[in-house]
This record gives C-alpha cells, sequence and structure tokens, in this order.
C-alpha cells in the first residue's frame, strides 16, 4: 500500500510517502509560503521513490487544527489530487499527529492557538491504536482538559508558548515535556495508512477543514487587554 501524506497547519510544509511500513519525508520550515512550496516538495518525494500519482492507494491530511491558511491549503490540495487520481482521502487530527510523533503511548498535545488559547487533546495509545481520553478542544492552558494519572507525555507548541501555565495545570503528571514537536507528515501518513488499512478512506467531498475557532483575529480593545493580563503574571 502506497499513501501519500501532507502538512501545511504550522510555519513549516511536510510531505511524506509511507510504502508498506517504510516512509520518506521532506520538511522544511517556510513561514506563510506553503502555497508556494507544497507542489514541488510533493513531486520531490514521489519523483525521490520512483512514484506516480496513479499508483497510489490514498492521501492523508493534516485537517486541523492549526493555521486557517495553511489548513485549507492542504485540503485544497488534497482535493485536487484526490479526485484527479480518483483516490480516497483521511483527514487527521493535527494533535493526533503530534501524539504519534513523541513516540510515546500517554501524550497530551497542545498547539499555541494564538490570542491566548492553545489546541488541546489528549491521547493514549493501546494495542488497537490511539483512543481519544480528551477531545480535542480550544481553550485558556489554565483550563487545559484535565488527565487522571500519572506519566502523560506532554508536546506541541502550547507547552513551549504557555510552560508555566501547563506545568502547574498538570503538576505531577507529566513524565516529561517537549514544546518543539510539530504535526509532520511522516506521522499522518502511518495514521492514515491504519485508516486506509481498515477500509476507512474518505470521499474526496469529505476532504475539509478541523476548526476550533471561527474568531481569527482579536480587536485592539482585546489585544490590549491581553498585554495587560499578561504583564500582570
Amino acid at each position: 500500500m502506497k499513501i501519500l501524506a501532507l502538512d501545511t497547519s504550522t510555519e513549516y510544509c511536510s510531505v511524506a510517502l509511507w510504502q508498506d511500513g517504510v516512509v520518506i519525508e521532506r520538511c522544511e520550515l517556510v513561514g506563510q509560503k506553503h502555497s508556494e512550496m507544497l507542489i514541488a516538495m510533493l513531486d520531490g518525494v514521489l519523483q525521490d521513490a520512483g512514484v506516480g500519482i496513479q499508483e497510489l492507494d490514498g492521501i492523508a491530511f493534516g485537517s486541523g487544527p492549526g493555521s486557517f491558511t495553511g489548513v485549507r491549503i492542504a485540503c485544497g490540495v488534497t482535493q485536487g489530487l484526490a479526485l484527479g487520481g480518483g483516490l480516497p482521502v483521511a483527514g487527521i487530527c493535527t494533535l493526533l499527529a503530534i501524539a504519534q510523533a513523541t513516540g510515546q503511548s500517554k501524550v497530551i498535545a497542545a498547539l499555541d492557538a494564538r490570542m491566548g488559547e492553545i489546541y488541546c487533546a489528549a491521547y493514549e495509545k493501546q494495542a488497537t491504536g490511539w483512543i481519544t481520553v480528551c477531545e480535542p478542544c480550544l481553550c485558556k492552558p489554565e483550563e487545559a482538559p484535565q488527565v487522571e494519572g500519572e506519566g502523560w507525555f506532554a508536546a506541541g507548541s502550547g507547552f513551549a508558548a504557555f510552560a508555566d501555565a501547563l506545568q502547574q495545570r498538570y503538576a505531577g503528571q507529566l513524565s516529561g515535556v517537549d514544546g518543539t514537536v510539530i504535526p509532520q507528515a511522516a506521522a499522518i501518513a502511518v495514521l492514515g495508512a491504519a485508516q486506509f488499512a481498515l477500509g476507512l478512506g474518505a470521499d474526496v467531498a469529505e476532504a475539509q477543514p478541523f476548526y476550533l475557532r471561527d474568531k481569527v483575529a482579536l480587536k485592539t480593545v482585546e489585544r490590549e487587554q491581553l498585554a495587560a493580563e499578561k504583564l500582570k503574571k
């Protein structure tokens, strides 16, 4: 089975190809140039592997949460490739991709959502795959979903941006923290391959963004209030 995967939900752009358990990936820090870089990176991965679009069994993509523009780019490119190749798709939550990338079995994943908030979820890996302990949500760091027990690994940019608040929220429950973990195509490829293996590929029309926030920017007065709150801490 051959699965193409891509993610543009952060300032990084990554693409990967999963071939019967072997993954090759390209990942670059591109800022806001995803639309300029993505197609060339996809072509490069396919050429390196000697695989054509018509040989793929499906396309997996980071469906969000994340950058609104970035997530839309991933969805649009996935739709175009899948429609042209008659391929099924699999939208993978970026928070689950973070959990997969850690190599840990109990993960609290958090992405910096800006405006003083985070995207957060908790997952536990079992023999049959990942189960969701806390559904993805948008929240203040101090209101992050609570989990039971110890041995949780914390990952994602949320733990870098709001280290103090989240360390306090999960005091005594964390086995480690890595705020540098990002959603990447390699993890999305593995998760997508598992879905396709179970026959859970979706129609191209279902390649849609997963949004947790409708509002994408603060008003001036809201920015001032947020800055004042940070100064008080």
